[in-house]
């Protein structure tokens, strides 16, 4: 009777609990992210399968991370940061994050408009009505019933993995290409080193620190429910990644193996699914595009926004009225128009180098914030007995440098090139 009513207390605490992280790991998998995973699929087959494995436990490290922060501090990241290394850093934090963000902003809206074109809806109609419904979940709903929207549209990405059962991929060899790296030679490849920069910044971008951490403290989960939301961070993390697995094994058992190598938006994917897999796949990976991109839509949004106004100290929050935090509200609704708008002025050529570079620009970017975590969630004044574990220290470290590492080589290479 008691390991009944201690498994049902854990489970209530699990369901109290349960959002932020499964929510901000899956909204990874937005636009730019499907497009960055269906490319290394369809660039290079099997040969970044291994990068999985590693990227997610560095993914739920980091992400633990600021889970633990927002739960024993209360406040989040940026609101950390401010206190913590003074206004001139954290503003000039700000306004990169910002720049970076407003990319991802107009990589979610083109996923949008491309996703729904594949059904023969045109971007003039759709951009703006998805950008209103966007507008409207947010500023107009409560923190409880926005949350049961996004936890709903994350469960929805499961339709990538029928996509790459459908696929009818290779198993064998992709199960060991997942365990096995690739020949030193494929790093001395320039793309092969943009791709990889891409798939870590698109998987680990920093706008999804950020957001976890103001998103756990809004739900006002405190040291009681810590392992509950270890829990929720990891169950996202895990489901998150194999979403991503599938996605660039779908692209290499039909794409890479048919020389279909040109792949400029992720609707472009889809497309070619088709003829290669099937309507059934084809349709998967369509609606699976819309549901991302309208789900990160509203996330990415309200990522920057809450960033910005807790770096600069004005009042953030889904549970405010719009009265109560003006600044957090308009510049959420700036970034919604200014992004649907850029989707519907800008020729093609120049939205796809949007796309492209701002995932290699989250991965050049994420080293920075993770140092500020790092120095962060190890001062013991702050933390107290909450300060990382040295195992956990060696994983954040270790991807830091190697994420700098890529960044340099990649650099060097393209200088070389």
């Amino acid at each position: 009777m008691k390991f009944l009513k201690r498994s049902k207390t854990r489970i209530l605490l699990f369901l109290a609990v349960v959002g932020p992280g499964f929510i901000t790991a899956n909204v990874d998998n937005d636009a730019g992210g499907i497009l960055t995973y269906s490319q290394a699929g369809a660039q290079f087959g099997h040969l970044l399968l291994w990068t999985m494995i590693p990227i997610t436990l560095a993914l739920i490290v980091i992400q633990e991370m600021c889970a633990r922060m927002g739960a024993v501090t209360g406040k989040g990241l940026s609101d950390l940061i401010r206190e913590e290394f003074g206004f001139r850093i954290t503003f000039l934090m700000m306004i990169g994050i910002l720049v970076i963000n407003f990319g991802n902003v107009v990589t979610e809206f083109i996923g949008i408009a491309t996703s729904l074109e594949l059904f023969g809806l045109t971007r003039f109609i759709t951009v703006p009505v998805c950008a209103v419904i966007v507008w409207f979940i947010v500023v107009k709903g409560q923190y409880k019933t926005v949350e049961k929207v996004f936890l709903a549209a994350s469960f929805f990405y499961v339709t990538y993995i029928f996509a790459g059962v459908l696929a009818h991929p290779l198993w064998k060899d992709a199960t060991i290409a997942t365990f096995k790296p690739p020949a030193l030679r494929a790093f001395r490849d320039q793309a092969y080193l943009f791709m990889i920069i891409g798939v870590v910044g698109t998987t680990i971008a920093p706008w999804m620190q950020f957001y976890l951490q103001s998103s756990v403290v809004e739900k006002g989960v405190t040291k009681r429910g810590l392992k509950a939301s270890r829990l929720d961070v990891i169950t996202g993390c895990v489901f998150t990644d194999i979403v991503a697995w599938f996605i660039i094994v779908a692209c290499a058992a039909t794409l890479f193996t048919h020389g279909f190598r040109d792949i400029k938006y992720a609707s472009d994917a889809a497309q070619a699914l088709k003829p290669l897999a099937g309507d059934y796949a084809y349709i998967l990976f369509a609606v699976g595009l819309f549901n991302a991109s309208l789900f990160a839509a509203s996330i990415l949004p309200l990522s920057t926004a809450y960033t910005v106004c807790e770096g600069l100290g004005f009042e953030s929050g889904i549970g405010m009225k719009f009265g109560e935090a003006p600044v957090f509200y308009w510049l959420y609704t700036l970034l919604i128009v200014a992004g649907g708008a850029l989707v519907l002025v800008i020729p093609g050529e120049r939205l796809v180098r949007i796309v492209l570079w701002s995932q290699v620009l989250n991965g050049v970017v994420l080293p920075f914030v993770l140092i500020f975590m790092l120095l962060l969630i190890n001062k013991k004044e702050l933390m107290g007995e909450y300060v990382n574990s040295r195992l956990f220290n060696i994983v954040a470290w270790t991807t830091t440098v190697v994420i700098v590492g890529l960044s340099v080589a990649w650099a060097l290479s393209s200088l070389k090139g």
